[in-house]
């Protein structure tokens, strides 16, 4: 028993298991008995079938305490005398047997127990139709059979003649067949020829299990360019458009995901806006506010793909699509809805309506929430890089807490470098402009200086290293930054000797920037005084100068000779 279970739920569940084994057994043997008392009488005597079949219904052991055992050759072909026979009684005894089989096999079955599979799919009796074919599903859901084997074995066709049945049921457990077959790609091909009519139509059952598996059967149907182009022709669109506003929630779900593998393929993307009103637009929003949240994710992520379209952009914005987004993003699984928003903010057209949302305010708090989440952070500082390329927007995220956000987001140690190469980037950048340069110099901590300076430490991670240390050297060199930097002297003389003897000039450039900047403190002056990073400035400066000098021996070609289109 697990260990959450007190002593005495422990000691009654236990009995109660003992309880219903022994009811089982006790049922099984009634079952045995029965059959035995059949075999002797002599109505089922009567006929040389009744005889035969009577005796190979016992040989197929239909219950087992444990897991079901694969019939030996003689009990296969039993099997295969009962599936053939005209008997249906006989026939639905096999397709129970398989059924049986298929709840409890673990091994895969041989093309040689599929046989009897194929006589019973083509029975002329619909309920024995109904029960191999589920069947077939629950073994196709276990990959205990062939998926390509049942295709070649020709068992798509009395299938896919369920679809025709008129039976709810018949109609379920053969959409969910097909479906099981469309997962693979060998088998789309065939399936596509006459199945995607009757899919579609089947979509828009009244039966919600019908319905559901029909909508599925259409999904994996559209998980390769080829396919999802003969689909798209046959009439899906419009189908999968109007399932998003389906009440049950997994139909919305498998109508989202079809449509976003659509929307991939650009050349769909007419027919996915020919409905009129913006219906899918308004369908996809709809569904992002679904208290479901596989739905909401999906629904956001289909309108993330559509908005590569500009078009599209500018069709979301006009629907006002950054209220809800808003509110996704107050949820416990922000992602779908912040990776759309970076989408939207990359178009400039955008921007006065995002600030007017006040979104630079709703990511502040984000970055706040989730200091460990890569995809959030990694968003974050796309759409406040891409807000701040006007005055407006710099002033709008002066009032907020993006930066202390971002540099909260330094400190996480759960972050990748390359997330963290993401976040100095973006900030180093952002710190080029006045107004930003001066709220993260007056909103760092100690804690977030000691991180950098550690994070500039990574020379294994060069980038990383340099683009840290550039926010270093912009930040604004008050008494305060003094006493933050001052315990981490000593590691800075040593990355910036190492700096300096680079080959790169980038890096010899933003060590001297640096150091020029930490000059104005006494405490740097006195340690940067006979040490070997000055003697590095002064070999740095040597070949400065004897560059310059030798530079002046030539008289190098002047800008326009060399670049006619230049001024004199």
């Amino acid at each position: 028993m697990a260990s959450g279970f007190c002593g005495d739920c422990s000691r009654l569940l236990k009995e109660f298991v003992v309880h219903l084994r022994r009811v089982c057994r006790e049922i099984e043997q009634k079952i045995r008995d029965i059959f035995r008392v059949l075999a002797q009488c002599t109505c089922c005597r009567s006929t040389p079938e009744r005889k035969t079949t009577t005796g190979e219904l016992l040989s197929l052991h239909l219950l087992n305490d444990d897991e079901t055992q694969l019939p030996n050759p003689e009990s296969l072909q039993a099997l295969n005398r009962l599936a053939a026979s005209e008997n249906t009684d006989l026939q639905m005894t096999a397709a129970i047997y398989y059924l049986h089989l298929s709840h409890h096999v673990k091994s895969p079955l041989s093309e040689a127990f599929m046989e009897p599979v194929m006589a019973l799919l083509l029975s002329t009796d619909l309920d024995v139709q109904k029960t191999i074919c589920l069947s077939l599903v629950n073994l196709l859901v276990k990959n205990n059979v062939c998926k390509a084997s049942v295709v070649e074995m020709g068992m798509l066709v009395p299938i896919m003649e369920m679809f025709q049945s008129g039976d709810s049921t018949a109609q379920c457990h053969s959409c969910a067949c097909v479906s099981m077959l469309a997962t693979s790609e060998t088998n789309r091909e065939t399936i596509m020829v006459d199945g995607i009519i009757p899919l579609l139509a089947l979509a828009k059952s009244y039966d919600p299990q019908v319905q559901q598996n029909a909508t599925w059967a259409l999904l994996h149907l559209t998980q390769s360019d080829w396919s999802t182009r003969i689909v798209c022709q046959a009439g899906a669109i419009p189908v999968l458009v109007l399932l998003l506003q389906s009440a049950d929630s997994v139909v919305q779900f498998y109508s989202c995901t079809a449509l976003c593998n659509i929307a991939a393929v650009e050349e769909h993307h007419p027919k996915l806006l020919s409905m009129g009103g913006h219906y899918l637009l308004k369908s996809l929003l709809t569904l992002m506010s679904s208290s479901v949240k596989k739905n909401s994710t999906q629904a956001c992520r289909c309108l993330q793909i559509l908005s590569k379209n500009v078009l599209i952009q500018e069709q979301l914005m006009e629907l006002d699509c950054v209220l809800p987004l808003k509110a996704l993003l107050k949820t416990s699984s922000p992602e779908s809805a912040i990776t759309l928003l970076s989408t939207l903010s990359a178009h400039p057209p955008n921007h006065d309506i995002l600030l007017s949302e006040s979104l630079l305010g709703e990511i502040g708090q984000l970055l706040h929430h989730h200091r460990s989440n890569s995809v959030i952070i990694t968003h974050s500082c796309t759409i406040i890089t891409d807000l701040c390329s006007s005055c407006m927007g710099q002033q709008a995220a002066v009032e907020t807490s993006c930066f202390s956000g971002l540099l909260c987001a330094l400190q996480s140690p759960a972050l990748s470098d390359e997330t963290l190469l993401h976040v100095t980037s973006h900030l180093n950048h952002l710190m080029t402009l006045g107004p930003i340069k001066s709220k993260v110099s007056m909103t760092i901590t100690s804690e977030q200086v000691s991180r950098l300076v550690k994070l500039v430490g990574q020379m294994q991670n060069p980038q990383l290293s340099h683009t840290s240390a550039a926010i270093i050297s912009q930040l604004d060199m008050t008494d305060e930054m003094f006493q933050f930097l001052r315990p981490h002297y000593i590691n800075m003389l040593d990355y910036l000797l190492v700096f300096l003897q680079k080959k790169d000039v980038k890096f010899q450039q933003l060590a001297i920037v640096t150091t020029f900047n930490l000059k104005k403190d006494g405490d740097f002056s006195s340690l940067l005084a006979d040490s070997e990073l000055e003697v590095q400035l002064w070999k740095v400066h040597a070949q400065t100068e004897e560059t310059r000098r030798l530079l002046e021996m030539i008289q190098p070609l002047s800008p326009s000779s060399v670049n006619p289109s230049l001024p004199l």
